[in-house]
């Protein structure tokens, strides 16, 4: 890719620089269109430089969509995009009037339940989007998402979205004329019976914004798609074999945050989800994108309780559990718990350090007591917390399953405990976890230890990925670049 650096050194900036000729930027419009349109930009002052693959562009105090050829070319590909949606059998309703940028530099979109809600640019005007970093290697509306000069996210990694939070108030105080910037603040797709809980990223400006709703009021829903359920290509099957669906885009008026919004973007985003809550009919639920993810995580290794440990996770924040390491420094402590499988609450109360009375601490007791038996059983509670941190390896909480399950204080367990070791952090059937004991070379005859599980688990193909660096290790943190450097190209 031709960079900015590039241009300067054939003056080419600033030659621009110097005219005020800046609306004539010819472009090869087939060019531009068939290949990446990777963004690199830099500010000179009131000027704003950038480099689509070879294709010059320069603002000065103006959006480059206001020069003669953007406006155009946005114009036609809006049209193009609205004429394939109709063409596929997608009858659009539009509600309401959108706002300008300087009424309203964002516009916030929910629910998101559907990879069509992409299809909200084609008639918002190509504004900028907030997206992950892999919906613009795709290659199929990869460029097309380029084009709208979207800020990347890193989903997985936290500390990258502090870049991402600081291009997006840097894009909506702009004076630039940036486009507007387009965002679903749940941050995943959900199946639109409630509105989980806003990102405060795009209420860190503290700018009016513009909520959105979108509806799909069909009698035969083929568009939901979350994590799980049926795949895109099957939903986009189903959708077309319809003779027609409907889509329901709805502008509510533009919302202007308070002074406390301002200074609090939790509160900010809170009272925006409220007012689109109520427009849209559907109730609040306080969960994340993180925490889908945990339950996932938790219903893959088939953690003891699964569905139930988002509920311990926010009783254990309240009784500052997490803050404490309580947990952890139970079974680092070499704790030998030979009855931890019928606990009773006092003896539960005792090992967290907790009175009796706390109304919390019996709640958090009754979620594993289901049968009101009066005991649970101990080990389950500690590998359901300690083993559901998304930071946390699998294989690392095979490790801390040892030493839940280790009775003897000398880091070995039996086969009846290694087949729920197995069972509940691999997802191994118990009856092929009971079969795996002999297979593994072992130096007593009743007992294996971590060691040599793990030597076993690396030589089997099945398990390779135990012991591999994963994708999200690799990746660098470099949210809220135009063009991250792993997509570029060199010339």
């Amino acid at each position: 890719m031709v960079s900015v650096t590039a241009f300067e050194d054939v003056n080419v900036l600033r030659a621009f620089k110097d005219n005020d000729c800046l609306e004539k930027v010819m472009v090869n419009m087939w060019r531009f269109i068939s290949r990446d349109f990777d963004v690199v930009a830099k500010e000179y002052g009131k000027y704003r430089y950038g480099v689509h693959e070879g294709a010059f562009y320069c603002r000065k105090g103006r959006n480059l969509y206001d020069t003669f050829f953007w406006e155009k070319l946005t114009r036609l590909l809006c049209l193009l995009g609205q004429a394939t949606y109709r063409a596929g059998g997608m009858q659009i309703v539009i509600k309401g009037k959108q706002a300008s940028r300087e009424e309203a530099p964002m516009l916030v979109i929910a629910p998101h339940s559907t990879f069509l809600d992409g299809g909200i640019v084609y008639f918002t005007g190509f504004p900028s989007l907030i997206v992950r970093r892999e919906s613009g290697a795709n290659p199929y509306i990869g460029k097309l998402i380029n084009f709208t000069q979207p800020v990347y996210v890193w989903r997985d990694d936290p500390d990258s979205r502090q870049n991402t939070i600081k291009e997006i108030i840097n894009r909506a105080k702009s004076k630039l004329d940036w486009p507007q910037i387009l965002i679903f603040p749940e941050g995943t797709c959900t199946n639109r019976s409630c509105l989980i809980t806003f990102k405060p990223g795009a209420f860190y400006p503290g700018v009016p914004v513009q909520p959105v709703c979108i509806r799909y009021p069909n009698k035969l829903d083929t568009v939901t798609w979350t994590w799980e359920g049926p795949s895109a290509l099957k939903l986009l099957w189903l959708t077309l074999s319809q003779v027609y669906s409907s889509c329901e885009i709805e502008f509510l008026p533009v919302y202007n945050p308070s002074e406390e919004e301002r200074r609090d973007p939790k509160l900010f985003a809170h009272n925006v989800r409220a007012v689109m809550a109520k427009a849209l009919g559907v109730p609040v639920m306080d969960y994340t994108y993180d925490d889908c993810k945990l339950i996932t995580r938790a219903k893959e290794m088939n953690l003891p309780n699964a569905n139930a440990l988002l509920e311990v996770q926010k009783i254990r924040h309240k009784l500052k559990l997490d803050d404490n390491n309580t947990e952890e420094y139970l079974i680092n402590s070499k704790m030998l718990c030979q009855k931890c499988s019928n606990v009773t609450f006092v003896e539960f109360a005792s090992y967290l350090n907790i009175p009796c009375t706390d109304t919390l601490l019996q709640q958090l007791f009754k979620l594993y007591d289901k049968n009101s038996t009066g005991v649970i059983d101990f080990r389950e509670y500690l590998l359901g917390v300690l083993g559901l941190p998304l930071n946390r390896s699998i294989i690392e909480t095979v490790k801390i399953a040892f030493k839940i399950y280790d009775r003897t204080g000398q880091d070995k367990v039996p086969a009846e405990d290694l087949a729920k070791i197995l069972s509940h952090t691999l997802a191994m059937p118990y009856s092929e976890a009971i079969e795996t004991f002999p297979q593994i070379p072992k130096s007593e005859i009743e007992y294996i230890t971590f060691e040599q599980l793990s030597a076993y688990l690396e030589r089997k193909a099945e398990f390779a990925n135990l012991f591999a660096i994963s994708k999200e290790e690799k990746m660098k943190s470099r949210n809220g670049e135009i063009c991250p450097n792993d997509f570029k190209k060199n010339n």
